[in-house]
């Protein structure tokens, strides 16, 4: 079960697709941040969503705002994934171990061994304000983020 809206966030410590440690709480009294947790590179529905925010970046990250991709796969895998796909904003890697920040926000299939879509809007107090869980399948809407975001 995915936390819920107005719980503090789970903190997290991870590296980027450029080796490079990503904490949540760097951004704390700076920046909102969106949280995108998502199945693997590569995969259609994966690839279509992270290029829809990449073609609309500027509304995800800007001055108040940080998106912040999440799969389990590694950085060796998240780096050519983001070269390929031109993706220029933070796709962090939840490979080890494996899958303990899905896990930590209730959005780990433990049968397939990855998260499952679940999309977070973080304060910059670091307090969940909206939250959006889809199926493997489903794709989420970008704008449904930027409701929440215009909310805080």
């Amino acid at each position: 079960m995915a936390i819920e809206v107005g719980t503090k966030a789970p903190e997290f410590a991870l590296k980027d697709n450029h080796g490079r440690t990503v904490r949540l709480a760097d951004f704390r009294g700076a920046k909102n941040v969106v949280l995108l947790f998502y199945p693997f590179a590569f995969t259609g529905v994966c690839t279509g969503e992270l290029g829809e925010l990449r073609d609309n970046a500027p509304r995800f990250v800007n001055d108040d705002t940080q998106l912040l991709a999440v799969s389990t796969d590694s950085i060796h895998t998240l780096r050519v994934f983001g070269e390929q796909e031109s993706l220029e904003y933070p796709l962090l890697s939840d490979f080890w171990p494996h899958g303990e920040a899905a896990r930590a926000y209730g959005v780990f299939d433990e049968d397939k061994g990855c998260a499952v879509r679940g999309t977070f809007v973080i304060d910059k107090e670091g307090v969940v304000r909206w939250r959006v869980v889809n199926a493997l399948s489903d794709a989420r809407d970008p704008d449904d983020y930027l409701k929440a975001l215009d909310t805080l």
